[in-house]
């Protein structure tokens, strides 16, 4: 693998690091924090956090067809440009109307980071490393994650300090993708296919599906365990930890199939999500579960942009744009349901209803229509 392909995988691998693990998932690490501050009700902590869903959904059709149109670099630079502004709104919010506007627009820069990377690295990556490059890029999530634990650990009591620094970094990587990803439309000559190619049912229902099982974790996952605020924070960043495992998901396809490899991993971000409800006191269970959830989501999400990419074989970015955009549905429509069940039932009824979406979602996988080198089975 040469330096400019290299290069590209860190970057890209930065920038969802930005865009997912501070701009995205960081509000529900701060959520306590928001509440205190701003005086806000579970339920409409699961709305705001449904709205940086909502603007992740938009701006994910945006980046699958502006990458089409415009090539990749432009769309990756305005992810981390949202990032940047999202982030940065954050840190000034005076009232829960400013927040939850800096949360929406920081929620765009995920829809805008997926399509452009996928396409970036279908252009530039040899084929035999593409599904491991793409597993790679996809892990930064883990990356942010974990390292916005700490950071909330030292500035949870001035978060608006957290998120400004979020929207520093976020500015300095912007730069570096400026530096790296490539630039032109229609390099691979992979514009043309259908938007519902054969085999896109299954891959949008599991992705909606995944959605809908990890929302409750993503929004109410610090809130959830009765452990202390350092603990909590720990918590956080062992998902992040994790997470990282999720870059071997490329490698999961090869040696499971894409089949076997998605079922397992689901069932498994289910049983991590209920455990957390279920034994929301027990620090090692919270840990362990925490850290099961991490590795387990990102590797779903790995496994699905690979899917993705096999489906739409002639449109990666919009293969993994329609299918993140329905995971962004399944989060926006789980933060919601999660927040009222939260107010009304309680925690455990609001994960353990996320668990269960999770088992039918492991039901649902991919078929022969997907055209993989790697076996399926």
């Amino acid at each position: 693998m040469d330096r400019r392909q290299v290069g590209l995988i860190c970057a890209g691998t930065a920038l969802v690091g930005v865009c997912y693990g501070f701009a995205r998932f960081a509000y529900g690490l701060f959520a306590p924090a928001f509440q205190q501050q701003f005086a806000l009700g579970s339920t409409l902590l699961g709305v705001i956090g449904a709205g940086s869903y909502a603007g992740y959904g938009i701006a994910v059709v945006a980046g699958f067809l502006l990458t089409n149109r415009h090539g990749p670099r432009p769309v990756a630079v305005g992810a981390g440009v949202f990032a940047a502004a999202g982030t940065a709104l954050v840190a000034v919010s005076a009232n829960g109307v400013l927040l939850a506007a800096g949360v929406l627009v920081a929620g765009v820069s995920t829809g805008l980071a997926s399509p452009p990377l996928a396409e970036a690295i279908a252009r530039t990556v040899d084929a035999a490393r593409q599904d491991r490059a793409q597993s790679v890029v996809n892990a930064g999530t883990g990356v942010g994650v974990l390292l916005s634990g700490p950071v909330a650990l030292v500035l949870l009591d001035d978060w608006r300090l957290a998120w400004a620094a979020f929207a520093v970094v976020s500015v300095a990587v912007t730069a570096w993708v400026v530096a790296t990803v490539p630039h032109g439309r229609g390099a691979t000559g992979r514009e043309t296919g259908s938007l519902l190619p054969p085999g896109a049912a299954p891959l949008l229902t599991a992705a909606f599906l995944l959605g809908l099982a990890s929302s409750a974790v993503w929004t109410f996952g610090r809130d959830v365990v009765h452990t202390g605020p350092t603990a909590a924070a720990l918590m956080w960043s062992l998902i992040g930890l994790a997470g990282l495992l999720g870059a071997v998901s490329g490698h999961l396809t090869g040696v499971l199939g894409l089949r076997t490899a998605w079922t397992a991993v689901l069932v498994l971000l289910s049983a991590a999500t209920a455990a957390l409800a279920l034994w929301p006191g027990d620090v090692a269970v919270s840990f362990t579960a925490a850290g099961l959830f991490g590795a387990s989501y990102i590797a779903l999400s790995g496994l699905l942009l690979v899917w993705s990419t096999r489906v739409h074989g002639d449109r990666p970015a919009t293969g993994v744009g329609t299918s993140f955009l329905l995971i962004a549905v399944g989060q926006a429509v789980g933060a919601l349901l999660a927040g009222v069940a939260v107010d009304h039932f309680g925690h455990l009824t609001a994960f353990l209803g996320a668990a269960a979406a999770g088992l039918l979602g492991a039901v649902v996988r991919p078929g022969a229509e997907t055209g993989a080198a790697a076996p399926l089975r």
